[in-house]
């Protein structure tokens, strides 16, 4: 009977272990490549409705497949809406975003390298120079 205790014990504790481990090992924003910086965010204050996420990020270079993890680790609400503005690391970007378009000071769009949208559907597009034609 002690026996079956310590087994059901160490069970228990491996549980445990394995779900603090897990909940600690998720990848973050920190581990991709690219040194990305929110540097301005809007979310509307509505928590009864859609909630719409608005950031400009500045990121070194051009790494478009760590662009599209960074928009997939950001806040998303079901119904919502999230949108991520990438900007090169020391050029102009947004101090301040809107929740109207244009979502910041149009000068600075020629400044947007990328940006990333996850839509009410939970549809992803990462678009590549947005406002260049």
């Amino acid at each position: 009977m002690k026996k079956v205790k310590y087994i059901i014990a160490a069970v228990i504790a491996l549980v445990i272990a394995y779900i603090i481990y897990d909940s600690t090992s998720q990848p973050t924003v920190n581990d991709l490549k690219g040194n990305f910086k929110e540097v301005a965010l809007y979310r509307n204050p509505n928590n009864t409705g859609p909630i719409f996420r608005i950031y400009a990020v500045t990121v070194q270079g051009e790494p478009w497949e760590e662009m599209q993890k960074y928009g997939d680790l950001m806040p998303y609400t079901k119904y919502g809406n999230t949108k991520v503005f990438f900007f090169q690391e020391g050029q102009p970007a947004p101090a301040s975003i809107k929740l109207e378009e244009p979502n910041f000071d149009t000068q600075l769009q020629q400044n947007c390298i990328a940006k990333y949208e996850k839509d009410a559907n939970g549809q992803v597009s990462l678009t590549r120079k947005p406002f260049n034609p």
